[in-house]
């Protein structure tokens, strides 16, 4: 057995580990986190990530794993090209593969700090006013338009007294029942 990894050269074995890298890297850029989604993953096992576990990538994600397998094995592979021996090569591709899945992880993290939510609760519509967009008749329903932050949102309302209430009427959102909310006149 130890005659077979003998006839390898350090280049070869470290152009083999970047090629096994950029191969994982390949994989889960086309089926995504597949890796995590399987066996659990180490972003949520109470690990490094679960302090800063804010939903984002972890500095264990099969891609971030892939860019440091890539980077160690390609970095060595210039090492030996360059006359270095297999320890310091080591060094160097252990090295550059921690600076650029640094680079990777921080990226990941600034995309994942930009993505906007649109969940809005419910809580959080009771008392605001809205303008009636379509006209609720006398027990039945209607549509209101509030604006909540940034963003407008609509709802099927239903007046809380059993009045019509006109379109473009200006009304306050007294209660939310699943999707429809029950308003009143000021």
């Amino acid at each position: 057995m130890a005659g077979f990894f003998t006839q390898f050269s350090a280049l070869s074995i470290f152009l083999g580990i970047a090629a096994i890298g950029f191969l994982f890297l390949l994989i889960s850029l086309v089926f995504g986190e597949i890796f995590e989604h399987l066996g659990g993953g180490f972003d949520h096992d109470g690990g490094l990530d679960h302090a800063l576990d804010h939903g984002g990538p972890g500095i264990f994600s099969t891609r971030i794993l892939a860019v440091f397998v890539t980077a160690f094995g390609g970095f060595g592979a210039i090492g030996t090209h360059y006359g270095m021996g297999p320890l310091p090569a080591s060094g160097l591709g252990f090295g550059s593969g921690v600076v650029f899945a640094s680079i990777i992880y921080a990226f990941a993290r600034f995309l994942w700090g930009q993505q906007a939510s649109t969940e809005v609760r419910t809580a959080d519509l009771v008392g605001q006013t809205a303008r009636v967009v379509v006209g609720i008749p006398a027990g039945g329903i209607g549509q209101v338009r509030c604006r909540l932050g940034e963003g407008l949102i609509d709802k099927l309302a239903r007046a809380q007294a059993d009045e019509a209430i006109p379109e473009n009427a200006v009304v306050r959102i007294e209660e939310v029942l699943g999707e429809t909310v029950i308003v009143r006149r000021p």
